[in-house]
């Protein structure tokens, strides 16, 4: 999954076991500007914890309103972050949002959003879609496969 997964990946967001993950400089192109985000989920139990991390690891404006809106729209903005692709590992993912399944979908939704957002080519200054790659990490491959289940999902839902 991981070896052609910048440039060539149709994944919106890739769950993935540590058992096999890869090095970061594997990951990324081996030019250009990137932003990495790295966040842990055991740090974002619930809405308030997460907010605070994203935009901790994503230097989000004075301007943010620490609310689901706000985190899709600096998401999907990022002009105070110039780069040339993002990528936003969290560690731990089985216990992001833990407390609440709703909250839970609606990140995956947002973060969904912005995947298909920097993809597009339409509307990005210079005509060309960026990668904006979510990279959510496990512990157990139990718990990836229970984690891709919770990502389609908010997907679909999404989409609906």
């Amino acid at each position: 999954m991981m070896n052609n997964w910048w440039s060539g990946s149709t994944d919106q967001l890739a769950v993935c076991s540590r058992s096999a993950l890869v090095e970061l400089a594997a990951v990324l192109p081996a030019t250009g500007r990137f932003v990495v985000a790295r966040l842990d989920g055991t740090r974002m139990r619930d809405t308030d914890d997460a907010l605070y991390e994203f935009s901790d690891a994503l230097l989000f404006p004075g301007y943010f309103g620490w609310n689901w809106d706000a985190l899709s729209d600096c998401l999907r903005d990022l002009n105070w972050l110039p780069a040339d692709g993002y990528l936003v590992v969290v560690e731990n993912a089985p216990q992001l949002l833990s407390s609440s399944a709703e909250d839970q979908h609606t990140l995956f939704r947002i973060l969904y959003q912005a995947v298909r957002h920097w993809g597009n080519p339409l509307g990005q200054p210079d005509g060309k879609g960026s990668p904006f790659k979510v990279l959510l990490l496990c512990d157990r491959d139990e718990e990836a496969a229970l984690l891709r289940q919770e990502i389609a999902y908010a997907v679909r839902q999404s989409r609906s």
